[in-house]
């Protein structure tokens, strides 16, 4: 057989096809992941069982766009590694997956049964694989038989429909994961997802009677609560309560609606209403400081806490009440415990004005930069950043979205090298015609973490536009430097030429400086499809020149 011939010799049924076909049953039509020396039995099934591989340039990046396509498609990213390396290379994937709440499954080979640790310098020996990954995500396991490689997917699936979704890792013996399966098609098959928890309906009650008797009720919606944005939207409008977000939140319910002040819980602004409210709801969070950028949250009235996670109830701030369970499923009990009816809208005017001119005042330019970049952008865009000051100081906060998932972003585990990868996991997860754009916005820093990942997209065929906003380096590290009394050191960076490195991928490079260029170039960008990359200097001596409010 030719080198390069399509045809697949037969082969035995064997555990790594009985894991992938397992995984394929419960919708999972995307990997990501690199083909290595002892993982070629997970790649073996794939183009049989109908499976897009994805192959990154770094396993960092399969983690990462495995993510963004779990964003979009509601299923668990899948990521296969090889084993020492590889699997090591995916580790800040799963911490960040951990950290976010993010599902992810990652399934790598391990050495054969009884030949654990040896210290005989076998190739991509690993001191303790499971072990290490488990030190970071939910679970890790090595199993010892295909059954039980089967039953590890079956419970993984079973995390992510009815807890606190988190990553966890499937070590595969390299003689159990090329031996005969011997797992029957009925082990296979994906499980009846079980009901969402309700929670205690007694807790249910006592919740609706503060909300019912609240003047001045107020939404906090967290990552937990995005995919429940419809039972959240009825409850905010049946209590007239403004809904302020998290950035893991963001748009759960459509930020143009008269009750939303967006995912600016990090400004002090939203900030005050919520703690001013004499009964606040928090949903799906954790109010942690990362999303919080202040200690905690200070509420003044009664609390009502909704999570699927028990622990989270009184995390960071105690509940008045706290209900565990399912988002949407609590969302709607408490709304058929309410009275019928809507109560007026509250007019937000005086506090998105506020937010405003709270967000304009962190960093006045990079702030307008981010209003001529959100202006550019088609309705409906999905956008992947970095832990870029372009990002979380200021496109977070004036991208007003309709649907959540559509900002895809890091604000706990505040990684750098996640945006590009991200944004083609998000396009991968798109309708092979049409689906909605999706644009990575990025600092130059962050940009070279992952710019390998151009050649991942440009192979994968895809419609992907990034923006690299060019400061020079690390802004803000060397801004902190400075605060304490450090002369800059290791945060100025030599750049490339970002738009021949772009074309030098086989992607389009463009450059733009001044209001109008930016916005010109972003729309023909998008429009050309393939590849593109907007190369946008903000270094001394070139920043554009941006006036507030100019679009």
């Amino acid at each position: 057989m030719s080198a390069h011939d399509d045809t697949a010799a037969p082969y035995a049924d064997t555990a790594g096809r009985a894991v992938l076909e397992t995984v394929r049953n419960y919708g999972v039509t995307a990997i990501f992941g690199i083909p290595g020396t002892h993982n070629l039995e997970l790649y073996r099934p794939l183009k049989d069982l109908g499976m897009r591989a994805v192959t990154n340039r770094h396993e960092q990046g399969s983690g990462y766009g495995a993510d963004g396509w779990a964003q979009q498609t509601g299923l668990p990213g899948v990521v296969i590694t090889t084993s020492g390396p590889g699997l090591q290379n995916a580790m800040s994937a799963i911490g960040t997956a951990f950290c976010e709440s993010r599902p992810l499954l990652v399934i790598s080979p391990g050495v054969a049964l009884g030949a654990e640790f040896r210290d005989v310098g076998t190739l991509h020996e690993t001191k303790a694989a499971t072990a290490m990954v488990g030190a970071i995500a939910e679970w890790s396991r090595r199993v010892t038989s295909a059954t039980d490689a089967v039953d590890a997917v079956h419970d993984a699936f079973a995390l992510f429909r009815t807890g606190r979704p988190r990553p966890v890792h499937i070590e595969i013996p390299l003689d159990v994961l090329e031996a005969p399966a011997g797992v029957p098609a009925t082990a296979r098959a994906a499980r009846p997802a079980p009901s969402p928890a309700r929670g205690d309906a007694a807790a249910v009650r006592e919740a609706a009677a503060l909300l019912a008797g609240a003047v001045r009720p107020v939404i906090v919606a967290g990552g937990g609560a995005a995919r429940a944005g419809r039972a959240v939207t009825a409850l905010a409008e049946r209590l007239g309560a403004p809904v302020i977000t998290t950035l893991n939140g963001k748009a759960t319910v459509d930020e143009h609606h008269p009750l939303s002040l967006g995912s600016n819980l990090r400004l002090e602004t939203a900030r005050r209403v919520a703690e001013d409210a004499d009964v606040l709801l928090v949903l799906g969070s954790k109010l942690g400081e990362a999303e919080l950028w202040a200690p905690r949250l200070e509420a003044r009235g009664a609390v009502v806490r909704v999570d699927i996670s028990a622990a989270q109830l009184h995390k960071n701030l105690d509940a008045t009440i706290g209900i565990a369970g399912d988002c949407a499923a609590v969302v709607e009990d408490l709304l058929a415990a309410l009275p019928d009816g809507q109560r007026p809208v509250r007019d937000l005017a005086a506090e998105r004005d506020a937010i405003a001119t709270e967000t304009a005042g962190i960093l006045p330019e990079t702030v307008a930069l981010a209003e001529v970049i959100a202006a550019a952008l088609p309705h409906g865009a999905i956008v992947a950043g970095d832990s870029s000051q372009i990002v979380y100081m200021a496109l977070a906060n004036v991208l007003r979205q309709s649907r959540p998932h559509s900002l895809l972003y890091t604000p706990t585990y505040a990684t750098l090298g996640y945006g590009l990868p991200a944004a083609i996991g998000a396009r991968v997860a798109q309708p092979a015609e049409g689906g909605r754009h999706v644009v990575a916005v990025v600092g130059d820093g962050a940009l070279m973490f992952c710019v390998n990942e151009l050649a991942t997209a440009v192979e994968q065929r895809l419609d992907l536009t990034v923006v690299c906003v060019d400061n020079g380096g690390y802004a803000e590290i060397k801004q902190n430097e400075v605060d304490r009394g450090i002369r800059p050191v290791g945060v100025d960076l030599v750049q490339p030429d970002w738009v021949a490195l772009a074309n030098a991928f086989g992607a389009t490079g463009r450059r733009a400086r001044t209001p109008d260029e930016i916005e010109s170039a972003l729309v023909a960008a998008i429009a050309a499809g393939g590849v593109q990359l907007v190369h946008i200097p903000q270094t001394s001596g070139s920043e554009p020149s941006i006036p507030r409010g100019q679009s």
